[in-house]
């Protein structure tokens, strides 16, 4: 038997291509979505390379030209990238410089801990060790922090001010390691020992800055863990006599 569409029951002309078209559009809505997604995906990886690269430039032009040298037009100019892509990601000169000591920072300071095993001599040449390597690989956070710190303003950068708090970080560890090694010690003589050993490591990085490749950081700082040993064994020496 067949069956025949009245004229009430046959599809209206065009039925079929609405029909497919609603398909289509369906379709395009979850394939827009899709597109959506990945853009929203695609800046984020982007918007991190990018801080990335401002960072660099940044740490680059810092190093080079100190705090007063240091421009958003200059660090545009050298990472490639537009001003308003760093302002993007920085407020401003001082929060960017303020950046890039926090990334830096977190190698040094751990670098000034001590071992827990070994004799006192062996302790302190690794943690030499440590700071010289760490100085080595990555100069630009002391060389900008020195930088920061013998330069004065009116009105104080907040890079300046990070620097200083983890110069505080580094002598608290140094003050630890001091206890550690010399317990007998008061605290005017802790805190000589540990000013004494990071202005010690603060000239020898200098020498190197001057000097180049004629500077062997990690012998001297042999050397300069030796002379820490050796004024931590005086000092509890005067302070018993």
């Amino acid at each position: 038997m067949i069956t025949t569409l009245t004229t009430r029951q046959r599809p209206v002309k065009g039925y079929w291509n609405i029909r497919y078209s609603k398909i289509d559009v369906g379709l395009g809505i979850f394939r827009k979505a899709g597109l959506v997604a990945e853009k929203a995906r695609r800046p984020r990886a982007n918007g991190a390379a990018s801080k990335a690269k401002i960072l660099d430039a940044a740490t680059e032009i810092a190093s080079e030209r100190g705090y007063e040298g240091t421009s958003i037009g200059l660090v545009s100019k050298r990472c490639g990238l537009p001003a308003s892509s760093i302002y993007w990601h920085f407020a401003d000169k001082d929060d960017l410089i303020a950046a890039v000591i926090e990334r830096s920072f977190e190698r040094w300071l751990s670098a000034w801990s001590l071992s827990d095993e070994g004799t006192t001599q062996q302790r302190v040449a690794d943690m030499s060790m440590q700071v010289a390597k760490a100085l080595l690989d990555s100069p630009d956070f002391l060389r900008l922090g020195l930088m920061l710190a013998l330069e004065r303003r009116p009105e104080e950068p907040r890079a300046r001010t990070m620097y200083l708090q983890v110069r505080d970080q580094a002598m608290g560890q140094l003050r630890e390691a001091a206890r550690t090694l010399a317990p007998r010690l008061d605290d005017a003589s802790v805190d000589q020992l540990a000013t004494y050993a990071i202005a010690g490591a603060d000239g020898l990085f200098i020498a190197k800055e001057i000097g180049g490749d004629s500077v062997d950081l990690p012998a001297l700082f042999g050397i300069h863990g030796r002379a820490v040993v050796d004024a931590a064994l005086r000092l509890t020496e005067i302070q018993d006599a």
